[in-house]
């Protein structure tokens, strides 16, 4: 199985593209265009059609406005408990249900620190400074979502086995600060966590191909993760688990070892 995901090609959850779809057929039923329920819920036309194609999830206001507008009776309404935002970007989705059923993941990242190590200040940088840009309510999601996943490094029985290589840009960051870099040292000493730091002068030319993740489930099944600016592939297709099986192997026996990686943390720690 291979799943692979563009800016211009993002699923969208089922429950934004039914009640947009219920909202259009009560819509037309009713005769009321799609610029009247526009002006009447202060939305432009574009953002409409955006919601009753599923595009955008159809906000409780504007589905107040058409259960009146339409004369719903109340069944337009009734569906604002069933839509939520979603906490993670589509594209991203279909990675995170596997990472809830992993027993082992392994790791790689080369510009930023992974988000399951991410301190909400910092990930609060990193989504807030997206583009193009969230609004608050999402960005608010977003952080939420990604601390939730953190539950993944302690709370999960039996423990799930984690290693995670970093190179060293990512820890050079001007976003990263010593309540971070303190993070990693916290998490290191969790049994069942392993953080390594490949310096500079180690960094081999799998490593600057971009970030990589290897999930294994309990069923034993492979499950490669990359991802890119633009785009973002899972994929349980041998003919890539096995390179990025191969070239994390690589990352891992380059990077500094489990105490060597704590002690390089600290002096960076010691220098800010």
């Amino acid at each position: 199985m291979s799943v692979q995901y563009n800016s211009n090609s993002q699923p969208h959850p089922v429950a934004w593209r039914y009640g947009g779809n219920q909202m259009k057929r009560w819509r037309t039923k009713a005769n009321v265009s799609r610029e009247e329920l526009a002006a009447a819920s202060n939305y432009s036309p574009d953002t409409i059609k955006s919601m009753e194609q599923g595009v955008r999830m159809p906000t409780p206001r504007v589905l107040d406005v058409a259960d009146e507008l339409c004369r719903a009776e109340g069944l337009l309404s009734a569906a604002k408990e069933y839509l939520q935002r979603e906490k993670f970007p589509a594209r991203a989705q279909d990675f995170l249900e596997r990472e809830k059923e992993a027993i082992s993941r392994w790791a790689y990242d080369a510009l930023y620190i992974p988000g399951l190590l991410q301190t909400k200040g910092y990930a609060r940088m990193l989504i807030e400074s997206r583009y193009p840009p969230l609004d608050e309510e999402t960005v608010e999601e977003r952080i939420s979502g990604r601390m939730e996943r953190q539950a993944i490094l302690a709370e999960r029985k039996p423990p799930v086995a984690l290693n995670f290589v970093i190179y060293e840009a990512a820890l050079r960051s001007p976003l990263v600060d010593a309540e971070q870099l303190r993070h990693l040292l916290e998490v290191s000493c969790l049994r069942n966590v392993v953080i390594q730091v490949l310096p500079f002068e180690r960094a081999i030319s799998a490593a600057l191909l971009g970030p990589m993740v290897l999930l294994e489930t309990h069923d034993h099944e492979r499950f490669a993760y990359t991802e890119g600016q633009l785009g973002s592939r899972l994929s349980v297709d041998p003919d890539l688990v096995s390179p990025v099986t191969e070239r994390l192997s690589m990352i891992r026996a380059e990077a500094l070892g489990r105490a060597e990686s704590d002690r390089f943390i600290e002096r960076m720690v010691d220098q800010l």
